[in-house]
């Protein structure tokens, strides 16, 4: 870092994002993308959309809220977007986090949420998952912050119910409870509906993963219009045109495809389960992943081993350095081919450890 660098991040450990690499062809399992192109009509749109792009962006993103709205079944003034669901999240640290109000959330979980405080300089407490990787729903009882929950988890994959978060929002009513659902539609089950049940409700979610948009940085929150209203401040004093004109172009055409996006998603699902018995029958342990991503483990593979063996085979899977996980991998959910092709290639890596 340079000698004019503040202080008070000098000590800021950053997000590191998967690896996208450019030397060569690799099978990418590693970052949680769709390995499905967007609709078609999305590309046209956005084709189109470029003609305009001497102008700013509408701040309120009208057309696509209204869009989004109609297919969540809730009212344009329960939504915001934004310039993907980290941004969302982001506004919400910044809004219902500060000295008094810390943020809670688990030890294991997105990797973001503890930069997020770091950077807005604010407190927060992980509370330690199950050794099942599964979230103890009365850790939260009270808790005295605002709470964060990535439903399903990430990198677990385990999924909460709909009454396990009910009862986190009724037992924190003084306190926001976001839930991140950016996996939510490869077999979780949305807490949407009870945002007009509870006013302490935040629910953010993406298009980058089922809707296949994770290069146009695309999502929202959606909660009651007073949490909107904060998160907006948030977004008027930082960026307020922050979704340009091609996002919500793509998103408003996403929407009316929205078929062709579940249809996709259920294949990742599917390609899911089928990759997870195939690994469990090869000495794997694996989580019950709702999620288009198994979180794995081998005991001839400790640590970064199953990354490393698997990279010089073509094949990039997420490793994290990090207590408690680092005998674990997770493993993006690519087509019914790739996978196939993962499988293979764990066998022949078994055969070379035999």
């Amino acid at each position: 870092m340079s000698r004019f660098f503040s202080p008070k991040y000098r000590e800021l450990e950053a997000y590191t994002p998967g690896e996208q690499p450019r030397e060569r062809k690799f099978i990418k399992l590693n970052t949680n993308e769709s390995p499905f192109p967007p609709a078609p009509a999305v590309r046209e749109r956005v084709a189109e959309a470029a003609g305009g792009l001497n102008l700013y962006s509408d701040p309120e993103c009208t057309a696509l809220r209204a869009a989004l709205a109609e297919r969540l079944g809730l009212s344009p003034e329960n939504l915001i977007l934004s310039n993907g669901s980290d941004e969302a999240l982001n506004f919400a640290f910044m809004a219902f986090c500060d000295e008094r109000t810390p943020a809670v959330f688990p030890d294991i979980t997105y990797g973001f949420y503890p930069v997020f405080a770091r950077i807005n300089r604010v407190p927060f407490r992980t509370v330690p998952l199950r050794k099942d990787w599964t979230v103890e729903i009365s850790d939260y009882s009270a808790c005295g912050g605002t709470v964060f929950l990535a439903n399903p988890n990430a990198p677990t994959g385990i999924a909460l119910e709909p009454a396990q978060i009910e009862r986190i929002l009724a037992e924190n009513p003084d306190h926001p409870v976001i839930v991140d659902e950016a996996y939510v539609d490869f077999g979780g089950e949305s807490a949407l509906g009870l945002i007009g049940k509870y006013e302490n409700l935040l629910v953010v979610q993406t298009f980058s993963k089922s809707r296949s948009l994770a290069g146009l940085r695309l999502g929202f929150a959606a909660g009651n219009p007073e949490l909107i209203r904060d998160l907006k401040t948030m977004q008027y004093s930082t960026n307020p045109y922050n979704v340009d004109a091609l996002a919500q172009a793509a998103g408003i055409a996403c929407l009316a495809e929205d078929g062709y996006n579940l249809e996709h998603a259920a294949q990742i699902s599917e390609t899911r389960e089928w990759t997870r018995r195939e690994l469990l029958a090869r000495g794997f342990a694996a989580t019950d992943s709702r999620a288009n991503f198994l979180f794995a483990s081998h005991p001839a593979f400790p640590g970064s081993s199953l990354r490393d063996r698997l990279r010089e085979k073509g094949i990039l899977i997420r490793w994290f350095d990090q207590d408690r996980i680092r005998d674990w991998s997770r493993i993006s959910i690519g087509t019914r081919e790739d996978m196939e092709t993962l499988v293979r290639t764990v066998d022949r890596l078994l055969e070379e450890r035999a």
